[in-house]
Parts: C-alpha cells; sequence; structure tokens
C-alpha cells in the first residue's frame, strides 16, 4: 500500500485530503508542521507527500521542499503542492524547488486522489521498466535503476525530470511539441500548462551540467534533444 505524508496546518483541510485519499486505498500520515514532517520521513518510507506553503514555525512550504529535495533520501519522493496561493510566481517557484504539481485551495477532492495516482502511475512506470540502459555521449538512463548519469557521476533527478528526460532521448532529434509532452509527462491537464515544461527543461538543463546544452529550444513550439550527441562531443 503506497503511504502519503500530509503536511498541512488547518485540521479542517487536514482531515478532508486524509479522508478522501484513505478511501482511495493510500496509507496516510500527517504533520503540521516542518519538524514534525522531518520526524515521520525519518520514521518511515512514504511514497508521496501532500505539502501545504502556509505553514507554522519559521519554515514554509517552498523551504520545506527545498529542504527535502537536497536530502539524498528523500530527494525521489514526489510533492504535490497543495495552497490557497494562486499566482503564477507561486506555482512556478514550487516546480522549480522540485514539486511534482500544484494545486490551488479550494480543491475537488477528487482531482487530488486523480492527481495522487497520476504521480505514482508516473513514478511506478519508470521503476519497473524493463528497456535497455538509453545514451547518448556522456548522458546514461538506466530505466531499471531509475539512475542518471554525466560522465559517469550520478545526477539525482525527481520523477517527473526523469520521465521527461527518458521521452526526449527516446526521441533524440525530433522536435516535441510543449503540449505533447504535457499530455505524455503530465496525464492531467487542469492547473497544469505549457510553463510547467519549461520550467522542467530549466531544471533538467541545469542538473545535467554541459550535457544540458543539448537539449533545444525550439522557438514557439517545444523541445529537442539533440540526436549528434549521441555519436559523443
Amino acid at each position: 500500500m503506497n503511504k502519503i505524508l500530509i503536511i498541512e496546518d488547518d485540521p479542517h483541510i487536514l482531515k478532508l485530503i486524509q479522508y478522501n485519499l484513505e478511501k482511495a486505498g493510500f496509507e496516510c500520515r500527517a504533520a503540521s508542521a516542518a519538524a514534525q514532517a522531518f520526524e515521520e520521513l525519518e520514521r518511515r518510507k512514504f511514497h508521496l507527500i501532500v505539502l501545504d506553503i502556509m505553514l507554522p514555525g519559521g519554515m514554509d512550504g517552498f523551504e520545506l521542499c527545498r529542504e527535502i529535495k537536497k536530502k539524498s533520501a528523500w530527494a525521489a519522493i514526489p510533492v504535490l503542492m497543495l495552497t490557497a496561493r494562486a499566482e503564477e510566481i507561486d506555482r512556478v517557484l514550487g516546480l522549480e524547488l522540485g514539486a511534482d504539481d500544484y494545486m490551488v485551495k479550494p480543491f475537488s477532492p477528487r482531482e487530488l486522489v486523480l492527481r495522487v495516482k497520476a504521480i505514482l502511475r508516473r513514478g511506478d512506470s519508470a521503476a519497473v521498466s524493463t528497456a535497455p540502459v538509453l545514451t547518448a555521449g556522456q548522458l546514461t538512463i538506466d530505466r531499471e535503476r531509475h539512475k542518471v548519469t554525466v560522465n559517469a557521476k550520478e545526477v539525482k533527478l525527481t520523477a517527473m525530470e526523469f520521465k521527461l528526460l527518458v521521452l526526449l532521448l527516446e526521441r533524440r532529434g525530433r522536435v516535441q511539441a510543449r503540449e505533447r509532452l504535457l499530455n505524455d509527462v503530465w496525464d492531467i491537464d487542469a492547473e497544469v500548462t505549457t510553463r510547467t515544461v519549461d520550467t522542467h527543461v530549466k531544471r533538467l538543463r541545469q542538473k545535467l551540467g554541459k550535457m544540458g546544452k543539448f537539449i533545444e529550444t525550439v522557438r514557439g513550439y517545444g523541445y529537442r534533444l539533440r540526436d549528434e550527441e549521441s555519436s559523443g562531443e
């Protein structure tokens, strides 16, 4: 059974989230602030985190997300941000910090469950893949081990970044429209926009270092991975 950590300080919203996720078959634990969240993460393994941005105790959801993604034992746990802050800059910041999805309050409990299932389904498909290792120059993707290396040095990616990179590498040399990437990587539309793709590509480029430059922007359309890099630089 997939375990979900809900980090939310409003008891009424927490109860609503927990009720609907448990009804959908998930096991849930709750934390109302960063310190309690860290304790839960140390105690047990979680498959997903539902994270509110406005938290008490001096560390908000953005900072907490940053700290979670900095620790190797927790970095691969998908994060769904759930917040009353609807401004685009907040959404973009959350994605840049490593969140896999972002929902705005008030929210539909049914949509929340669908998004959680979609995120977990993406992670599961990457984890159980039996496809061979993919390579492009100094870049190697081992899908069975969910591992990416550049020049033999491991690069830590979120589940969403991993799937996006795999798709670009599988289709290298071919331009991928933002809308197609949204459809193939993010399973449901809702609050997800083409800016989401741009944010993840930017983060991928940064993490891949010199290999990042081979993810090319096709202005007004989308992205492609240069296939000439497959022969090395």
